[in-house]
């Protein structure tokens, strides 16, 4: 663009606010904003029908029911401009939302600053420009069933009401491409469209000639199915829209790996109107994120009930967290030659008021979710590093006190500075601190991860690896991080005797720690054949019901008091 006049409609109800954005637009080279202020949405309907807008700058507390609902309405009513919404909360809190709901940008005021507003503004009106040239691609999109978000609720309605007529099931399937924002960061807006575009034809190829593919965000896909009433017919369409999203694309001469999340939902079950079923096929979509690589989830009653179910867990975690509802629980870990307890693994439990004992496989993943797991993780760390202190004074000296450290907690910033705050006030031998990494916890930013590793190694603490040989760990990783031990998966060792592969497994993983001078536990040993494997193998330690299960803190005193009695006698 050179120096075009970029007409810019804001919806803002302080006329601040209103000068504040025409200042911070104000002197950039690439477009001249033409600015127009709309402080009241009874206001909107007329303005967005008699003139004409390029970008419609609106913030998120502009409207007259709900924020998700007034941003569908915009798409439709703004014929499709691209809306960059403006809030207070943070980017990582509301982006993946305001997107979803059919926003071109999300930022947050508190951040705002002349340059990420003019940046916003021009990315998303090249966007736009994008997808009006190149000899009209509107008009390809609606010959190829690929067509904007504008048409996609009529398109469904119409949909609906075949549907009813025929006394048909019909399923909307709603695509999002996992992590697309670091394409575009890493490739650049034009070959992010490209990588959609390449994608979608794959999908249109696969679909059914009654089928419908548009897009409907940029980095969401819709596909309408009609006529499926055979439940396996629908799960058939859906694995051939996983299967063609499989293979790399090549955009520019890069290959790019691409994986997306899927949510289905269907008519008459999930809902009767397009909103309905978008929304609900929009939660399905986002359960699908809980896993792994390119997967999929159906909306039905029971993900309603569970969605409910899992509100109300994370309200009771963190009535937990202030209620001292939190316990540690501990297990020993064993030297394989000695039989000495070396060190204790400390595992959460919850003492929840009417429920009992709750296992961490229930509220850890919500813990997660809500990012309550960082200030639980920091509670754990200061628990550890009492308990470390206390059985010194009770006479066991060099017990090693291991902690799980999330995935999340490395979205802390001052997950450093925190640390070190518990072990400076605790006063105690960091050396006998030990903090559990899963490799996935160090993936999300791994220089961020590996300047945390370096910076607590250096106060003495030392690292685990966690899970190892279930993930993509790998001697290169294994290099450049400051690990000092590794944990074998429980899978492996009690496969042992069952599988010749877990044999295998556990001895490369036992040499390969060794020649890199690290330490070695095998997690989850419950028989005295897997013991003499591991010994016959020298493996460092164990940790397993064999010997204990997690117990409470009394217990494990207790526990300690007759191993150290058991050394004592003689042979």
């Amino acid at each position: 663009m050179q120096s075009d006049n970029l007409r810019i409609l804001v919806l803002a109800g302080e006329h601040t606010d209103f000068l504040w954005y025409g200042n911070l637009l104000r002197g950039h080279q690439d477009f001249v904003p033409e600015l127009t202020w709309c402080p009241d949405p009874d206001d909107l309907g007329d303005l967005l029908l008699n003139a004409h807008f390029d970008v419609l700058l609106w913030e998120c507390t502009f409207h007259a029911g709900s924020a998700a609902g007034f941003l569908q309405y915009l798409s439709v009513a703004g014929n499709e401009k691209p809306v960059i919404a403006l809030g207070a909360a943070s980017e990582d809190e509301l982006s993946q939302e305001m997107m979803a709901s059919g926003a071109a940008d999300y930022l947050s005021k508190a951040r705002l600053e002349r340059w990420s507003l003019g940046r916003a503004v021009r990315c998303v009106w090249f966007r736009r420009q994008l997808e009006d040239s190149a000899g009209g691609q509107m008009g390809r999109d609606v010959a190829s069933g690929f067509i904007n978000r504008n048409l996609f609720f009529d398109r469904l309605q119409q949909a609906i009401l075949r549907a009813e007529r025929g006394d048909h099931r019909l399923a909307l399937v709603h695509i999002n491409i996992d992590d697309f924002r670091t394409v575009n960061e890493s490739l650049g807006y034009s070959r992010g469209d490209e990588l959609v575009l390449k994608l979608a034809e794959r999908l249109r190829k696969v679909i059914r000639r009654v089928d419908s593919l548009m897009r409907i965000g940029g980095d969401e896909l819709a596909v309408i199915a009609e006529n499926v009433d055979d439940s396996l017919d629908l799960s058939h369409i859906v694995r051939k829209l996983v299967a063609a999203l499989g293979d790399p694309v090549n955009v520019g001469g890069n290959l790019v790996g691409v994986t997306a999340s899927l949510g289905v939902s269907t008519f008459p079950e999930a809902g009767d109107t397009p909103e309905t079923l978008l929304r609900r096929a929009n939660r399905a979509m986002f359960e699908a994120k809980r896993d792994a690589g390119t997967s999929y989830r159906f909306y039905n009653r029971q993900l309603h009930i569970s969605a409910g179910h899992q509100i109300k867990l994370e309200g009771d975690l963190r009535n937990a967290l202030r209620g001292n509802e939190l316990e540690l629980y501990y297990q020993p870990r064993i030297d394989l030659v000695t039989g000495e307890v070396r060190g204790v693994e400390c595992l959460i439990r919850w003492n929840h008021p009417t429920r009992g004992l709750v296992m961490p496989d229930e509220f850890i993943p919500a813990a997660e979710r809500s990012g309550l797991i960082v200030p639980i993780g920091y509670w754990v760390i200061e628990q550890a590093c009492e308990r470390l202190r206390e059985s010194a004074d009770l006479g066991f000296p060099g017990l090693v006190f291991a902690v799980n450290l999330s995935f999340r907690q490395f979205h802390d910033r001052k997950m450093t500075e925190t640390i070190f705050r518990i072990i400076f006030n605790a006063n105690v031998d960091t050396s006998l601190l030990e903090l559990e990494l899963t490799e996935s916890a160090m993936m999300h930013d791994p220089d961020y991860a590996q300047r945390c590793l370096r910076e607590l190694s250096q106060l003495g603490i030392s690292f685990a690896l966690d899970d190892f040989g279930t993930g993509y760990s790998s001697l290169t990783n294994l290099q450049h991080l400051p690990i000092s031990l590794v944990k074998i998966d429980k899978s492996f060792v009690q496969a042992l005797g069952q599988s010749g592969d877990s044999e295998h497994i556990i001895r490369a993983i036992i040499s390969l720690a060794h020649s890199l001078q690290m330490s070695v536990v095998a997690e989850g040993a419950e028989t005295e054949g897997q013991l003499d494997f591991l010994r016959e193998q020298h493996c460092d330690e164990v940790q397993g019901f064999y010997y204990a299960r997690p117990m409470p803190w009394s217990d494990l005193i207790t526990f300690l008091h007759d191993r150290n009695r058991l050394a004592c006698l003689p042979e």
